[in-house]
């Protein structure tokens, strides 16, 4: 009878759970809507810029490849959108109807896939191109008021499809029943089996990472000559979350600079309310344990289950948290719209060994436009400490300059007026402000917060607030409130609090 009730009570708790998960999105969802000279120039000179344009799209949960000189994002309800430059996106596919090119007759083709989730939709998938050089969408479905999913992966000579399914290989939500790892499924520690991500390690070998509230993130060893699990893994190794923890949308980059392997994955809700953000912790291997600069494992992040659903403050102090929700307040000179984002989200991150590049794109909503949402790519760094850090404005290359710009940014040039953002270490619906600082030429900070900065060489800066020590990177970024680029600054505690900073002025 105990064990009745107790199992009675889990399927209620991850009903709840699927439930207000559907109100959200779940890691899957997420409607758009109608949107309403050879040196630098000295740092007070504007430096002007050619035209830059971009063309915005809306893929929800964007897993992004590059293939020849043309990047690719697939993303929830079978989207997909591509783009040469990063900034300006031309959707391929949307909805999961018979009319998708990606697949024939998805709705025929997935039939048992839609079976099993009890509902005809599909949530974030991911793509990769395997040694046969054919493309392997691995897709996912989830019935969305409980953790029934099914997980499966289709085939394609051409990235742009059509894709043929070679079938489901993992689900989840089988209440009473034998779950893969030969135990009654439970929604408390057995994952969700959507959001997978599938890579390759510094040796070759091939990795899928996957899952969402429920149990948390699993990884498992793939066979690359098949695109299926390796067998007998059962669901894999645990390696994040448990007891519905809100987190979600794990995507793991290697660096071979530093040698770590990063997993980036989503605290909180997706919708406008939830308080979604991007976090990152790290391993010297694909398989974990991964840990944040504390040392916290990340196989300890867990909620509270005695407490209710969603209680975000027993996962808050874990991970680097890279970008939440905040805006940049318009500075003197500046026009346009306040420049800010809301639950931003559910990433995939590259690095471009031709130009020794990082990027970060997700998914966000915006200030004041509801559950609105649109891709966003920013470049990333490197900082002294081997973490990676976003910059705080949108990717445009320095190429786009109507004028020579040197990437170096010297000492001399940081000195000025700035807008910061804080993005603090909470899970909260709270939109960040900005603030007022100058970084004189003596080394202090001043204004909207007090300290000191350090120029550190290679672009590399440290900052300290109130005693806190950030290490930080400092590059160009383009303002489009100033119609120029901009020296920003991009830093990170050991706590995992970032700041961003952008110089409007002398």
């Amino acid at each position: 009878m105990a064990r009745a009730a107790a199992a009675d009570a889990a399927r209620a708790l991850a009903a709840a759970v699927a439930a207000a998960c559907v109100l959200a999105g779940c890691g899957g969802g997420g409607g758009g809507g109608a949107a309403p000279a050879a040196s630098a120039p000295a740092a007070s000179t504007p430096v002007q810029t050619a035209a830059v344009t971009f063309a915005n799209v809306s893929v929800h949960d964007p897993a992004v490849l590059k293939v020849g000189d043309t990047w690719y994002a697939f993303g929830s309800h079978l989207a997909a959108a591509k783009s040469t430059d990063l900034m300006n996106w031309t959707k391929i596919a949307d909805g999961v109807t018979d009319a998708n090119p990606l697949f024939s007759k998805v709705t025929t083709a997935l039939a048992d896939t839609f079976a099993w989730a009890q509902v005809t939709d599909l949530w974030a998938p991911d793509v990769i191109q395997l040694d046969d050089g054919k493309f392997y969408m691995y897709y996912d479905a989830c019935k969305g008021d409980s953790p029934r999913s099914a997980l499966g992966v289709a085939v394609a000579d051409k990235v742009e499809g059509p894709y043929v399914s070679k079938g489901v290989f993992l689900k989840s939500g089988m209440w009473n029943e034998v779950s893969p790892d030969g135990t009654i499924y439970d929604a408390l520690k057995h994952p969700n089996t959507v959001d997978p991500n599938t890579f390759r390690d510094a040796a070759g070998k091939l990795w899928m990472i996957y899952g969402s509230y429920s149990g948390g993130i699993f990884i498992m060893a793939m066979d690359p000559a098949t695109g299926m699990p390796v067998a007998g893994q059962g669901y894999g190794k645990h390696l994040m979350g448990g007891n519905h923890a809100r987190i979600e949308g794990a995507y793991v980059m290697y660096s071979p600079a530093t040698k770590y392997y990063y997993l980036f994955t989503s605290f909180g809700g997706l919708d406008a309310a939830g308080g979604y953000n991007l976090r990152v912790a790290r391993s010297t291997n694909p398989d974990g344990p991964y840990l944040d600069a504390s040392g916290k494992d990340m196989a300890d992040v867990k909620a509270d289950p005695t407490k209710p659903l969603f209680d975000d403050a027993s996962i808050a102090p874990y991970g680097q948290k890279l970008v939440g929700s905040h805006q940049f307040a318009l500075a003197a000179g500046e026009t346009g719209a306040q420049l800010g984002y809301v639950s931003p989200g559910h990433n995939s991150a590259r690095y471009e060994a031709a130009t020794n590049q990082y990027f970060l794109i997700f998914h966000t909503r915006f200030p004041g436009q509801g559950e609105y949402h649109e891709v966003r790519v920013h470049e990333m760094f490197i900082n002294d400490d081997g973490w990676p850090v976003a910059a705080p404005l949108r990717y445009v290359p320095l190429s786009k300059s109507a004028t020579t710009i040197s990437p170096t940014v010297t000492s001399a040039d940081v000195a000025g007026a700035y807008k910061m953002v804080n993005h603090g270490k909470d899970i909260s619906a709270t939109i960040k402000p900005s603030v007022a600082i100058r970084l004189d030429g003596s080394g202090t900070v001043s204004g909207g917060a007090s300290g000191t900065w350090t120029h550190k060489g290679n672009n590399n800066v440290s900052i300290v607030i109130d005693g806190v020590t950030y290490s930080g990177v400092l590059s160009r970024q383009w303002n489009p409130n100033a119609n120029a680029f901009a020296v920003t600054f991009t830093a990170q505690s050991q706590t995992g609090v970032s700041l961003w900073g952008i110089r409007t002025g002398t």
